[in-house]
């Protein structure tokens, strides 16, 4: 079992999650919930991320404030914000996009705090899913007699140990978000 790139895949799933926890609505201006998002600019020829088309800042914790660093394009990045079904509203201020957020109602919270724990569980089974991979790889070891049974038993704790400390990983980020979804 070759535990370095199984840290590697491991890893690369806890950052898929983060990341995609990160777009979930707390009620409060945060640039991850836009900054990734795709738009279509210079008439649909280009599809690219709000963070490399403009500057994304927090005016303070309700507003979020774009400013395109090309200004002709304003408007297919509010376009592309409003298409996006996120449920923001931008409005175009001289050459900067400002978007207000709402609070959150009871409702949105609830509705969020299941996203976060489908997304949470969505990592979890893609850990469970690497951990199987590298499971047959250690039976198929054995069968081949290319390993022995302890060395055997003591890869599969070994690859069960990492699984955990994996999940573990995924839980933790998914707790704070929980936090900051309940808090406001």
């Amino acid at each position: 079992m070759d535990e370095s790139s199984l840290r590697t895949k491991m890893q690369q799933v806890v950052d898929l999650v983060v990341s995609d926890i990160a777009s979930i609505r707390i009620g409060r201006a945060t640039p991850s919930l836009v900054e990734d998002l795709s738009v279509l600019v210079y008439s649909g020829q280009q599809k690219l991320k709000i963070q490399e088309l403009a500057t994304i800042s927090v005016l303070d914790p309700q507003t979020l404030e774009i400013e395109p660093w090309d200004k002709s394009i304003i408007g297919e990045i509010r376009q592309g914000i409003l298409s996006s079904g996120i449920g923001l509203n931008p409005v175009i201020s001289g050459e900067k996009i400002r978007i207000n957020i709402p609070p959150l109602t009871t409702e949105d919270r609830e509705k969020y705090l299941k996203l976060l724990s489908a997304k949470l569980e969505s990592g979890r089974v893609m850990i469970r899913q690497i951990r199987a991979g590298f499971l047959k790889e250690i039976q198929k070891s054995f069968e081949e007699k290319e390993i022995g049974e302890d060395e055997k038993f003591s890869q599969e704790k070994r690859l069960q140990e990492i699984t955990d400390e994996f999940i573990a990983k995924i839980n933790e980020h998914g707790e704070k978000k929980k936090e900051e979804l309940i808090q406001l």
